[in-house]
């Protein structure tokens, strides 16, 4: 059962992804490209102060802080910019790639033998307490006027400008702290591996929105607790779904055409199920109408026989 362990443990690296993506997908309703540079960014700013010899702990928050400031780069472009969200975040995606680049000093940077968070304790001993301490925080962030005034900005921008809200700060909080996790989670994945590659958040984007659309179609998404549960669980069923395609003879490079296979699937499920949930309905109600229409033509039978006999 290494493979499932090592599934699980995955998941849970990459549960900070997910909720990232939840945040700017579900919350601002923002398409956020961003992802895919600021989950290498957060690799890149960990690995090399790690290399140099600073705190493990540290140099992970530094990688934190150093994604918030790409997705706030990305929000002024979008607010102040007026530039299209989804192009805001390709192009931030663009630049980030040269700064990757230039943090590391070259396309990838090694971590083998140095001190790293993981170094005394399994990330699958620590890593659930810790995901579960994220999860709560970001919950109890949502529920403050501050995150009610993030959520209401993705709901309706102009109702709540109406209110006096700055939605321009909230879209560039939210895109900051959605890649600050995301860049948190591309810092504890590259310790885990090993390395800092250039190349490791290309696709970053369609897993994250893989968890959200399979942990919201199978666990639901009702409530903040409940969708942000949802979030970090659709990342661990997800890397087992990964890790059960490649189990199966699939190739490590079909990756990518699995998490697009599951993507569609997770996409369309729902609506195949709303579509067979109508039909049923519409059965149901055939079958009730038909019932009724009988029984009124049954006594409208019996009445037209009793005035008949009277007769």
């Amino acid at each position: 059962m290494d493979w499932l362990n090592g599934a699980v443990e995955l998941g849970l690296l990459y549960a900070f992804m997910a909720l990232g993506v939840y945040i700017t997908f579900r919350i601002l309703d923002f398409p956020d490209l961003t992802v895919d540079g600021s989950f290498t960014t957060g690799g890149a700013i960990a690995a090399v102060l790690i290399t140099n010899g600073v705190h493990p702990l540290l140099a992970t928050l530094a990688a934190g802080a150093g994604g918030m400031l790409a997705g706030a780069c990305t929000g002024l472009l979008h607010t102040k910019g007026r530039i299209n969200g989804l192009l805001s975040g390709i192009l931030m995606m663009i630049a980030l790639y040269s700064i990757n680049l230039r943090i590391m000093g070259k396309p990838n940077v090694s971590m083998m033998g140095e001190n790293i968070v993981f170094a005394s304790i399994d990330p699958l001993i620590i890593m659930p307490f810790v995901v579960i301490i994220i999860k709560v925080l970001l919950d109890l962030f949502l529920r403050t006027d501050l995150g009610l005034a993030l959520r209401a900005t993705g709901d309706n921008a102009k109702m709540i400008r109406s209110f006096g809200v700055n939605t321009d700060n909230t879209i560039i909080l939210g895109i900051s702290l959605s890649n600050g996790l995301v860049a948190l989670s591309g810092a504890l994945v590259s310790q885990v591996s090993g390395f800092a590659d250039a190349s490791a958040g290309i696709g970053m984007i369609v897993i994250g929105l893989a968890s959200v659309i399979i942990g919201e179609a199978i666990f639901g998404a009702k409530s903040v607790f409940r969708a942000t549960l949802a979030v970090v669980l659709g990342s661990i069923v997800y890397r087992i779904v990964v890790a059960l395609a490649l189990r199966v003879n699939l190739d490590a490079s079909d990756l990518k055409l699995i998490t697009a296979i599951i993507v569609i699937i997770a996409l369309v499920f729902p609506s195949i199920q709303r579509v067979f949930k109508e039909k049923s309905t519409a059965r149901k109600r055939t079958a009730e109408l038909v019932a009724a229409n009988a029984k009124t033509d049954a006594v409208a039978g019996k009445r037209g026989g009793g005035v008949n006999a009277g007769a």
